[in-house]
C-alpha cells in the first residue's frame, strides 16, 4: 500500500509540475504573441504610412497623379475635392472611394483600424489617411494594409506550441524522475520494514547517504526500532524470568503434594502445609508485584498528600527486624506524595537491605538544595559498580543474591524505582565506604 501510494504521490506532482509549466508557457508565449503582434502591427503601419507619402508626393509632383501601380501589397486611393476617386492602385481600381472617414479638421492625417469593407472582403486593414492641401480643395489619400492576426502567422504559432508541449512533457519527465529519486530512500526503507513485519532480519532500515530530512527521518525510525527491540527483549526475558519465577513455587507446591500422596498415612500434614503456605506466600509477593508494576506501567494516578518522611520512616522502622536499624532523620522534610507508594519504596529498600546486611541498617532523610533525600544503607558485600543499572531491571538477582536468599521476587528494586519515577524523583545507589547505599530524590513540598 505504501508502494502505491509512492506512486501516487510520483504521479500528482509529476501532473502539478506539468501543469505549472503549461500555465507557465501559456503566460509566456501570450506575452510573446502581444509583443510580436504589436511590433508587427508598428512595422506594417510604418509601411503603409510610406505608401501615403509617396503618393501624397505624386499629387504635389502632378496635377492629377499618374496610375499606382507600385505599391503592393498596398491598397492606395486618392480622392479629389469632389470625393472622387481620381487615382487607385489595381486592386481598387474601379471601385468606389472605401471609406468616408477624414482626418480631422485641423489635422493632416489619421491612423486606425478598418474592418468590415467589402472591398477587402471583410478583413481588418491598417487605414492611413493624408490630407493633401490644394488650391482648389483639399484632396486625401487613402493607404490600406492587411492588419496581422494575433497569432502572428502559423509559423509562430506552431513554434510556440510545439515549444511549450516539449517543456510541458520535459517538466513532466524531469518532475517523475526526481520524485523517483527523492522516493527512493523511502521505498527502501518501506521495503525494509516489510521484511521486519514479517520477521525477517534485525530491526534496522537503510541510511541514504544524502537526501537530509530522509536521512533523519531514517536514523530517527532506527532510534525508535532500537528502542522497540530493546523493549521487545526486555518484555521477553520479563515473561520468562516472570514465567520461571511463577513455575518455581508451583513445582516446588506440587512436588510436596505428591510426595505426601505417595504415603498419605505416614505425612505429616500439618508440616506439609506450613511448606505449602510458605510456597504461596512466595506466589503471591509474585502476583502482587506484577499488579503493582502494572499499574505503575499504566500511570494510574495516585492519591497525593503532604507527606513528612521522618514520620513515615519512623512508622515503617517500629516494626522488628532481623538486622539492626539506626536512623538519622531531619524533621519538616515534608513532599507531596502517595503515602502508600512511598511506604512500600521504603519497605522494598529496607527488605533488600535486610537480606543482604552483616549486622545494621542505616536509614537516613535529610533536605538539600530543594530535594528531599531518603538513604538507606546496608553494611554488606555491597553492589559493583557495574552492576548498579543492572539490579533495577525486572527479575533480576545477582548470582550472590540467589546463593544467600531464594526468597526475593527480583521486583522489589524495580518498583521503588517505578515509585520514584511516578513522584518525578529519581533513585540510584550512590557511593559509600561499605556495603550498598540506595538514595532517593524528589521535590520538597513547596512552602
Amino acid at each position: 500500500m505504501i508502494t502505491r501510494l509512492g506512486r501516487s504521490i510520483r504521479a500528482r506532482l509529476a501532473l502539478f509540475a506539468s501543469i505549472a509549466m503549461a500555465l507557465l508557457c501559456l503566460v509566456t508565449s501570450s506575452l510573446l504573441l502581444w509583443s510580436a503582434q504589436g511590433a508587427l502591427m508598428d512595422i506594417r503601419t510604418n509601411e503603409v504610412i510610406g505608401s501615403a507619402l509617396r503618393v501624397v508626393h505624386l499629387i504635389k509632383e502632378h496635377e492629377r497623379p499618374p496610375p499606382l501601380v507600385d505599391l503592393d501589397p498596398h491598397s492606395v486611393q486618392a480622392v479629389d475635392e469632389n470625393g472622387r476617386v481620381v487615382s487607385a492602385t489595381p486592386n481598387l481600381r474601379g471601385m468606389p472611394r472605401v471609406t468616408n472617414l477624414a482626418p480631422a479638421a485641423g489635422s493632416a492625417s489619421r491612423i486606425g483600424p478598418l474592418c468590415d469593407v467589402p472591398q477587402f472582403h471583410g478583413e481588418c486593414q491598417i487605414m492611413v489617411a493624408f490630407r493633401v492641401y490644394r488650391n482648389d480643395g483639399d484632396w486625401i489619400v487613402y493607404a490600406f494594409g492587411a492588419r496581422p492576426p494575433w497569432y502572428v502567422n502559423a509559423s509562430t504559432l506552431v513554434l510556440l506550441a510545439g515549444g511549450s508541449t516539449a517543456l510541458v512533457v520535459l517538466a513532466w519527465f524531469g518532475a517523475s524522475r526526481m520524485v523517483a529519486k527523492t522516493l527512493s530512500p523511502v521505498d527502501n526503507i518501506t521495503a525494509r520494514l516489510a521484511e521486519i513485519t514479517a520477521g525477517n532480519g534485525g530491526m534496522r532500515v537503510p541510511v541514504p547517504e544524502n537526501a537530509d530530512e530522509i536521512r533523519a527521518l531514517a536514523e530517527t525510525a532506527n532510534q525508535t526500532l532500537a528502542r522497540l527491540e530493546q523493549a521487545v527483549e526486555q518484555q521477553r526475558r520479563f515473561a520468562s524470568d516472570a514465567s520461571h519465577d511463577l513455575r518455581s513455587p508451583l513445582t516446588a507446591m506440587r512436588a510436596e503434594l505428591e510426595e505426601a500422596m505417595l504415603a498419605p498415612d505416614e505425612t505429616d500434614w500439618r508440616e506439609t502445609g506450613t511448606r505449602l503456605l510458605t510456597s504461596l506466600d512466595r506466589l503471591q509477593n509474585i502476583v502482587t508485584d506484577l499488579l503493582t508494576l502494572t499499574r505503575l506501567d499504566a500511570g494510574a494516578p495516585g492519591h497525593l498528600e503532604p507527606v513528612d518522611l521522618a514520620e513515615l520512616v519512623k512508622s515503617e522502622t517500629e516494626r522488628t527486624r532481623g538486622k539492626k536499624v539506626v536512623t538519622s532523620l531531619q524533621p519538616g522534610v515534608v513532599v507531596t506524595a502517595d503515602r502508600l507508594r512511598l511506604s512500600r519504596l521504603l519497605t522494598n529498600l529496607l527488605d533488600n537491605a535486610e537480606r543482604h546486611a552483616e549486622s545494621t541498617i542505616i536509614v537516613a532523610v535529610r533536605q538539600s538544595r530543594g530535594e528531599a533525600m531518603l538513604e538507606v544503607q546496608d553494611d554488606g558485600a555491597g553492589v559493583a559498580p557495574e552492576h548498579r543499572e543492572v539490579v533495577f531491571q525486572r527479575f533480576t538477582r545477582l548470582d550472590a543474591s540467589r546463593n544467600r536468599d531464594a526468597g526475593g521476587t527480583g521486583l522489589g528494586l524495580p518498583i521503588a524505582r517505578e515509585i520514584a519515577h511516578a513522584h518525578g524523583g529519581v533513585l540510584r545507589i550512590e557511593d559509600c565506604d561499605k556495603g550498598a547505599r540506595f538514595v532517593l530524590r524528589i521535590p520538597v513540598r513547596d512552602a
